[in-house]
């Protein structure tokens, strides 16, 4: 990477952010256009009650979420000696025709099917590109390469998403969607013009890349991952709803809330990023702790306008703030399969945003109104605070271990 010059580095990392800003798109732009989707694909539980159908259409997030989970490790496996820059273009093409079917598919039964289809390449997407970022970026700035294109997804949800949004609620959700897919081929051709050929790494193979699934500390921050962030989903997958049947304000100031959401997200991988290259284990900590204190703070004040957008700020914040941190984490216990590592905590990542729309879909539907996930994601996170802090004890005990046999 010596022989790339600043701009030449620099331009090969937007290439990569960019297509990081498409997936962001694709996730989350259901979040904003819940009800639109709703009120077309299930009209007649959307006469019957808001609420359900709107508790029904979430499993559009959910289906997402599992084809990330399924698709993550997968191709992570069978793509270990692929060259890094031939994978993510083959995962940019999968996206785009997977976007293209979801704006098509004719019923909510094969929105569904080809919102799983589409989700397939997330977690591998971020792995091949975060390692390509860290490889361009250089030694010690793993968890700021990841950062980087976690970033694009976290700037789509500042004006992206939004505007998306925007484009849905006039011209239809398939429309939307539609301009999603324009999206990945713009990354797709960025990707093609700006990456340089990156050989693979010594060693890569598809034993090394599952080796990683038999230590149970790879497990333990999955599950950490999985569970303790769930929360964000939780209060990100009603955020449409709560601003206008909990704060009382206009549909049209839904994309505005998602802006504060953006927003926060961008302050909060940037931050997180840093941190985590610095101190791993205090990162970590800090981060679920800050997560229980937003989440708490969503409860009390999102009912007022300006709550709804402080907290919702501070959710987006804390949340993105584990990122960089977990996806460090990981690539430490994993060293030799940094892929799997990747793909893993993408795939907790969507388990998450799973169970986060389910249990926020769950408390709705039987009627604690729309505030209740944030009380559930508070539950969520300190779930994940413990099992974070269990991980990082296992570890000092067996340094110790390891010191006192050397001894």
């Amino acid at each position: 990477m010596d022989q790339l010059t600043g701009r030449q580095r620099w331009t090969a990392l937007v290439a990569l952010a960019l297509g990081g800003v498409a997936i962001g798109l694709t996730e989350f732009v259901a979040m904003g256009l819940l009800p639109d989707m709703a009120r077309d694909m299930v009209p007649q539980a959307w006469a019957r009650s808001q609420e359900d159908a709107l508790a029904q259409t979430g499993w559009v997030i959910t289906a997402y979420a599992l084809g990330v989970v399924t698709g993550a490790p997968l191709i992570a496996a069978l793509s270990a000696r692929m060259p890094r820059k031939k994978l993510v273009l083959a995962l940019l093409v999968l996206f785009t025709a997977g976007t293209v079917a979801s704006a098509l598919a004719p019923t909510f039964g094969l929105v569904l099917v080809a919102r799983f289809v589409a989700a397939l390449p997330h977690g591998a997407y971020f792995g091949a590109a975060g390692l390509l970022a860290a490889t361009l970026m250089g030694p010690g700035n793993e968890a700021r390469g990841f950062a980087t294109v976690l970033g694009g997804l976290t700037l789509s949800n500042v004006a992206g998403v939004p505007l998306i949004t925007l484009v849905g609620q006039s011209a239809g959700w398939r429309v939307a969607y539609l301009a999603i897919a324009g999206v990945f081929l713009l990354a797709l051709f960025a990707v093609l013009a700006t990456v340089p050929h990156i050989p693979m790494a010594a060693g890569a193979s598809v034993r090394a890349e599952l080796r990683a699934l038999r230590r149970p500390q790879v497990w333990l921050i999955a599950v950490t991952a999985a569970i303790g962030f769930a929360g964000f989903f939780a209060v990100d997958s009603y955020i449409a709803p709560v601003t206008t049947e909990v704060t009382g304000l206009a549909a049209g100031v839904v994309p505005w809330a998602l802006v504060a959401v953006g927003l926060g997200m961008t302050v909060g991988n940037a931050l997180g990023g840093w941190f985590a290259d610095r101190d791993l284990r205090r990162a970590t900590i800090v981060s679920f702790g800050s997560v229980i204190v937003a989440l708490v703070i969503f409860a009390l004040i999102a009912d007022t306008t300006i709550g709804l957008f402080v907290a919702s700020f501070l959710v987006g914040a804390t949340s993105l703030s584990l990122g960089p941190a977990l996806q460090a984490r990981l690539i430490t216990l994993a060293p030799e399969a940094q892929l799997m590592g990747a793909a893993v905590n993408q795939s907790a990542m969507n388990v998450a945003n799973s169970l986060g729309a389910a249990l926020g879909g769950l408390v709705i539907a039987r009627g604690y109104g729309y505030l209740a996930p944030a009380w559930t994601g508070v539950a969520l996170a300190g779930v994940g605070l413990v099992l974070a802090a269990t991980s990082f004890a296992l570890d000092r005990r067996s340094s110790l271990a390891a010191t006192s046999v050397a001894g």
